[in-house]
């Protein structure tokens, strides 16, 4: 009977695997969804106490929706105006490459640099940028050639919201229909693992999204007072990736070390650079982690990297978006069968 229990759940473990990759290309709205309703499901049920789940369901989505549109018309004209810059600004950090980067890596390190065809680069983008216009121009472009992944894209943010409304708002009917699935004999120790598991989820999305959020805003204002032009683009990029241990640092600071190079061609500002993603890598380990995570993930860093690169490989996108909470899962269920072999007769002390 055991056995029989053991290959049912075997084969409900691979059919859904298969069916995650199968539709992986349809999941990303509903995915989404889950993740939004899951994180805004602890601001609901506070204020449930006060009105009812719809009306709460309701404030909960009008003001975090009303958040990031008023976000999304502050930000994207600054990531066009920095974009500009960079793209007006290029051809000349491609002279000073030239000029100056190659034949110091021809010096140091014996590189050819009859290998790096900077000119024709350099050509190319300067002929693109006068015969395309701005951003604004090469979107309505390609909107005009790509209507219907334009609609598409449309289409599939309106569900998602549609269907983050309707999860946010049974949710815990939902719960509560999983939790009668389960099994009476297995019910105690099923309970224990999920709720374990909803910490460690819940830490990591709650608040590992603040360390991001806090870090992005740390990264950029700390570069835009080094006085770099493209401050926000790094800034915003290293605080979104630093969800993966020291990746936001490591890629912050290499790029935004070679932007400083480009622009200022001195070493000192390279100084400011490193002193910028230190504080902020001292902040993210000193406070923001310990203050908003804590220590309920207990992953190691080497498992969140190998996770996110696995669930990358595998599933795509969508494997990215399920490899921490499913690592997460996964090391609390071996958390539990540790604890059980260590307390069996099989286990030598």
């Amino acid at each position: 009977m055991i056995e029989s229990s053991k290959g049912i759940w075997l084969a409900i473990f691979v059919l859904v695997s298969i069916l995650i990759y199968l539709l992986s290309p349809i999941l990303m709205p509903f995915l989404s969804a889950a993740v939004l309703a899951y994180i805004a499901d602890p601001l609901v049920d506070k204020l449930e106490k006060k009105m009812s789940r719809t009306l709460s369901v309701s404030v909960v989505f009008v003001v975090l929706s009303s958040i990031a549109i008023i976000l999304l018309f502050i930000l994207l004209p600054l990531f066009e105006k920095q974009i500009l810059v960079l793209a007006e600004k290029l051809p000349l950090y491609i002279d000073r490459a030239q000029s100056y980067l190659l034949p110091l890596l021809k010096e140091q390190f014996g590189f050819d640099i009859k290998q790096f065809d900077l000119n024709t680069l350099k050509l190319s983008l300067s002929n693109y940028w006068k015969t395309a216009g701005d951003i604004a121009a090469n979107i309505l472009t390609s909107i005009s050639h790509s209507g219907l992944i334009l609609v598409g894209w449309i289409a599939n943010f309106l569900l998602m919201l549609v269907v983050t409304f309707y999860l946010l708002r049974d949710w815990d009917v939902l719960i509560e229909k999983i939790h009668m699935l389960i099994p009476r004999p297995n019910e105690k120790i099923v309970v224990t693992i999920a709720k374990e598991s909803d910490e460690v989820i819940g830490a990591f999305f709650r608040g590992q999204m603040l360390v991001m959020l806090a870090l992005s805003m740390v990264y950029t204002f700390g570069l835009m007072i080094v006085g770099l032009d493209t401050a926000l683009l790094i800034g915003v990029m290293a605080g979104m990736v630093s969800f993966v241990p020291y990746l936001g640092f490591i890629v912050g600071i290499v790029i935004a070390s070679i932007a400083a190079l480009m622009q200022f061609q001195e070493i000192i500002p390279l100084f400011y650079v490193a002193i910028v993603f230190m504080i902020g890598q001292m902040l993210e380990g000193m406070l923001l982690t310990p203050w908003l995570v804590g220590d309920k993930i207990g992953l190691h860093p080497v498992a969140v990297i190998f996770a996110v690169l696995a669930g990358g490989q595998l599933f795509g996108f969508v494997g990215i978006l399920l490899a921490l909470p499913i690592a997460a899962v996964i090391a609390v269920v071996l958390r539990h069968i540790h604890e059980r072999y260590t307390q069996s007769e099989l286990y030598v002390k």
